[in-house]
């Protein structure tokens, strides 16, 4: 079900994804996030349910699906870097950074930040084009809530 998708999403030139698709690819890279201190821990599912139930207003059961979906996707992802690119390619910037502010949001869920999500975080902001100041806030604010 997923090499379809990811083989339209690592495209040289990807076409802008239909909303279903741009749900299922932010999901993953969250999932990815969660999972970078090999801790996929319950509150960083928590969170990422939290964030996508509110981002796009789905019903519990709908939550779940996503997510689910989406650790599936994250697991059969190609690596990080083209991963991330392809979304850049596909998802405007005020969309990128809004991840950026979910993604650490995901990180710091758990109580601990640690030093691969730290890294990894740094990485998926310069692939999606986002810039270090930009980061920075989305990071304080993802600490404040």
């Amino acid at each position: 079900m997923f090499q379809d998708f990811l083989s339209r999403l690592i495209q040289p030139a990807p076409d802008p994804l239909n909303d279903g698709d741009a749900r299922l690819a932010l999901a993953a890279l969250l999932v990815r996030v969660a999972r970078a201190d090999d801790d996929y821990a319950e509150a960083e599912r928590d969170r990422i349910d939290r964030i996508v139930a509110a981002r796009y207003g789905l019903s519990p059961f709908e939550v779940t699906h996503l997510r689910r979906q989406a650790e599936e996707l994250e697991e059969q992802a190609p690596d990080t870097v083209r991963f991330t690119r392809a979304i850049k390619e596909a998802v405007p910037y005020e969309d990128r950074r809004a991840v950026i502010e979910a993604a650490w949001s995901v990180a710091l869920a758990d109580g601990a930040r640690d030093d691969e999500e730290d890294a990894l975080l740094r990485l998926v902001s310069n692939l999606l084009g986002v810039n270090d100041r930009d980061s920075a806030l989305a990071r304080q604010k993802a600490a404040q809530g």
